[in-house]
C-alpha cells in the first residue's frame, strides 16, 4: 500500500494546492473537479476526489461560502405536529439524503417545525440566515406554502413527490397511483367484487393520485365505483380501525379494503379483530409504505413497500444538480414501488 507524502504550509492542512501539485493539474482544474462542476470530465472527478480522500483533504466551510455564496448543506424542515408524523420513513430517508451529501462534502441541516405556517417561517429564517442552499420537500401538498415560498425567494428545491402546479418544480416520487390501480386488480383477480378503499388526508397530492389509481383498478376490473366504500383521512392506526369500522359495519361490507397508508391498514386490523373476523380468509387488506411493522402484524401484511434510503439519496443528487443550474423541469422521476405479498389478502369468501 502507497502512502502518499507531502507537505503543506497550512499548519497541515490539506490545501486544493497541495491537491493540484501531487495530481500535476492546475488549481482551479481541482477546485471545479470538487464542487461538481459539468465542464470536468467524470474520469478527472474522479481522479481528484480519490486523490483528496487518500490525502484527506478537507474543504474549509466558511472559505467556500465566502468564494461561491454557498454554505454547502441541503435543507429539511419537518413538521412535527399532529397527523405529521415522519417516523415511518424517517430513519432510512435522513440516511439516504446524508450519504449522498457527505459524498460531495456537504452536510444536511434537519430543522422541526409543529405545522405549516411554523415549516414556512423556519425555511424563510435558514434561508435568510445564509444556513442552507436549496430544500427537500416531503410530504407535498396539492397546493403548498413552502414552495410558494421558495419560488418567491429563488431558492432551489426539490420535492418528494408531486404538486397541483408543477411550474418552477423538480421532483422525485414513486407512483403510488399505480400500486393503488394494482392492488385493486390484485384484489379482483382473486374474486373480490366488494373492494374499499381507505386515503390518507386530502390535501396531501399522493391522497388524490392513489384515489385515481383505486378508481381506475375498478375500472380495469369491470367493477362501478361505490362511494360508500371510499373513506379518507386515515394517516394513524387510530383512524384507520375508525374507518374501518366504518366501512365493516355496513350492511354489505367489502371483503377487501386497499389502504393508501400501511399504519390505517394495520388499524384495519383491530376493526376486523373486534368483529371477530380473520384477516386473509375473511377480509383482504392490502396497502401502501413497507413500514417495518406491516412485516410483525398477524399475519403479515401485503404492501407496495418504497426504498426511502434510495429516495433519500435520489433526492439530494437533484438538488445538487439544481443548486448547479440545472432546469427544474429536467429533473423529474416518478418510479414504482414493488409489492411484497404475505398474507393479509387472499381469496374472497365463497369462492
Amino acid at each position: 500500500m502507497s502512502v502518499v507524502q507531502f507537505k503543506s504550509g497550512n499548519r497541515g492542512r490539506v490545501t486544493i494546492n497541495d491537491l493540484a501539485q501531487e495530481l500535476g493539474i492546475a488549481k482551479g482544474t481541482v477546485s471545479r473537479a470538487l464542487n461538481g462542476y459539468p465542464d470536468i470530465s467524470d474520469a478527472t472527478r474522479l481522479r481528484v476526489t480519490r486523490m483528496a480522500e487518500r490525502m484527506g483533504y478537507r474543504p474549509m466551510a466558511q472559505a467556500q461560502a465566502i468564494r461561491t455564496g454557498l454554505s454547502r448543506s441541503l435543507g429539511l424542515v419537518l413538521n412535527a405536529g399532529p397527523g405529521n408524523a415522519h417516523k415511518p420513513f424517517l430513519t432510512d430517508f435522513l440516511d439516504g439524503i446524508s450519504r449522498a451529501a457527505s459524498e460531495e462534502a456537504w452536510s444536511l441541516t434537519v430543522a422541526t417545525a409543529f405545522d405549516e405556517e411554523d415549516e414556512v417561517a423556519t425555511m424563510a429564517r435558514l434561508v435568510e440566515e445564509r444556513k442552507v442552499d436549496g430544500f427537500i420537500l416531503p410530504r407535498t401538498k396539492i397546493q403548498d406554502a413552502r414552495i410558494d415560498l421558495l419560488r418567491k425567494l429563488e431558492v432551489p428545491f426539490v420535492l418528494y413527490g408531486r404538486t397541483g402546479d408543477p411550474k418552477g418544480c423538480a421532483w422525485f416520487d414513486i407512483s403510488g397511483e399505480d400500486a393503488m390501480r394494482d392492488g385493486v386488480l390484485r384484489m379482483a383477480g382473486m374474486g373480490h367484487q366488494r373492494i374499499g378503499f381507505i386515503n390518507g388526508l386530502t390535501v396531501y397530492n399522493y391522497a388524490t393520485l392513489r384515489l385515481d389509481g383505486f378508481k381506475e383498478g375498478l375500472s380495469k376490473a369491470g367493477l362501478q365505483v361505490d362511494a360508500n366504500l371510499i373513506r379518507d383521512g386515515a394517516t394513524t392506526i387510530a383512524s384507520g380501525e375508525a374507518l374501518g369500522h366504518e366501512l365493516l359495519d355496513q350492511p354489505n361490507p367489502p371483503t377487501a379494503i386497499v389502504c393508501a397508508l400501511d399504519l390505517a391498514a394495520l388499524g384495519v386490523y383491530r376493526a376486523a379483530e373486534a368483529r371477530g373476523l380473520v384477516i386473509g380468509r375473511d377480509l383482504s387488506v392490502l396497502s401502501y409504505d413497507g413500514i417495518p411493522e406491516a412485516a410483525t402484524a398477524t399475519p403479515p401484511l401485503t404492501t407496495y413497500a418504497v426504498d426511502t434510503r434510495a429516495a433519500g439519496a435520489r433526492l439530494a443528487k437533484m438538488l445538487f444538480a439544481l443548486i448547479r443550474g440545472a432546469a427544474p423541469d429536467k429533473l423529474r422521476e416518478t418510479v414504482p414501488a414493488h409489492l411484497i405479498a404475505r398474507g393479509s389478502d387472499g381469496r374472497a369468501p365463497n369462492t
